[in-house]
């Protein structure tokens, strides 16, 4: 049935279905193919390394499916072909299929003007010599590269070697690709040619036609979403989108739909699932693609978010990494998390209620993800921290259930 409005509970159901979050199966039979399958049905994971938990990538993906084999997840992008490093969203994780669709995105790579490698006095012989390297010896790491002084660096400055800034810079103009991750997250880089099929990189797209294939994906992505949103998905912006959203539409693969409360008009997936409930629980990355877009988390769910790493300590009011708790098709809670590996604890620092919720229920089912989040990454304590209203329900929950 055409859909020409649509309820804002409907919206959030619509969202999350297309999402792909599916707790239902026990984690000893989640495999490769499932792994693999969220990946291509979100389009993208965006890489984030901040290790105060797990890195947010990997958190995603323990949204969607519970407790997986993190080194599955490695084989499947490290040492496969489906799959590859790119500037997307951020610094991602995408499917190879994207490689002649992001053409654009790479011919258009620039570092931003204050970047070290655009301050070094003969860049141009370094650069060259660089890839010469990497055409020879790859796999390489910046370990491999020869060193060079670069320019004196100021407070604030990135803190990275002059051979990773010139390896980064021929990774976004595309004449390398990542083939692999230390486990110290350090990229290994090989010439694309040895990790992308070849139909990959011999496709070819006009402008129009590969950013309109980034929007149509972003929509399967987002189920319903604005121009502002699907724009904001593979970082493009709204006057690009615009007029590639207008083909999407005539072409049938999004049609326009009111949600109600939203001000801006809304567009709504082929194909996208009206379920008619979500049930389940789970915390969400800071990075997770339901909340990246905090204009669109605060309109899905009245949910007002910022990350506050980069606050300074007495000016916090959430913490210093925060994760939402999702409940059925709602954001009922925010919770400080931290994996304290030492002491084999997992501290939750501060617990923070939204507005107009089931108490009882939410602490039950916090409780319960807490303890399958302690338990993948192998942490044997729950530590309840009595900072935050709803704290201290919790912090007696987990002790009286012996969680």
């Amino acid at each position: 049935m055409l859909r020409n409005k649509i309820s804002l509970p409907e919206a959030r159901r619509v969202a999350l279905a297309a999402q792909g979050f599916d707790r239902s199966r026990p984690a000893s039979t989640i495999n490769s193919g499932h792994i693999r399958r969220v990946i291509e049905r979100l389009g993208l994971l965006q890489l984030d390394y901040v290790n105060v938990l797990i890195p947010a990538h990997l958190m995603v993906l323990f949204s969607r499916l519970g407790p997986y084999d993190t080194s599955r997840f490695h084989s499947l992008v490290y040492q496969g072909r489906n799959f590859t490093e790119q500037w997307a969203h951020e610094a991602s994780i995408v499917p190879s299929d994207l490689w002649p669709v992001l053409k654009h995105r790479r011919e258009d790579y620039r570092p931003y003007p204050n970047s070290p490698i655009m301050k070094l006095k003969g860049k141009a012989k370094y650069l060259k010599e660089v890839l010469e390297i990497t055409r020879r010896n790859s796999p390489v790491t910046a370990q491999d590269m020869p060193d060079f002084e670069g320019p004196k660096r100021k407070p604030g400055d990135w803190h990275r070697s002059v051979p990773r800034w010139a390896l980064e810079y021929h990774f976004g103009r595309g004449d390398v690709a990542v083939a692999n991750r230390l486990p110290n997250f350090q990229r290994v880089y090989d010439l694309p040619e040895r990790l992308i099929d070849d139909h990959h990189r011999e496709r070819t797209l006009s402008r129009a036609g590969a950013q309109r294939e980034l929007l149509r994906r972003a929509a399967i992505a987002s189920g319903v979403a604005t121009l502002h949103d699907l724009a904001d998905y593979y970082r493009m912006s709204p006057r690009e989108a615009a007029p590639r959203l207008v083909e999407l539409i005539e072409a049938g693969e999004v049609v326009e739909v009111a949600v109600d409360g939203w001000s801006a008009p809304a567009y709504l997936a082929k194909g996208a699932r009206f379920p008619r409930s979500i049930s389940g629980s789970s915390l969400l990355s800071p990075f997770d693609p339901v909340v990246w877009f905090r204009p669109r988390a605060e309109r899905l769910f009245d949910f007002h978010y910022r990350i506050e790493i980069y606050v300074p300590a007495a000016k916090r009011k959430w913490g210093y990494y925060v994760l939402p708790f999702l409940l059925d098709d709602r954001i009922v809670a925010r919770v400080d998390l931290k994996a304290d590996r030492k002491n084999c604890t997992l501290l939750v620092l501060a617990t923070h209620a939204e507005s107009n919720i089931d108490e009882d229920r939410t602490v039950s089912m916090l409780a319960g993800e807490l303890r399958q989040l302690a338990d993948w990454l192998q942490l044997e304590r729950i530590k309840v921290s009595r900072r935050g209203p709803l704290a201290r329900r919790l912090a007696d929950h987990v002790r009286e259930a012996g969680i």
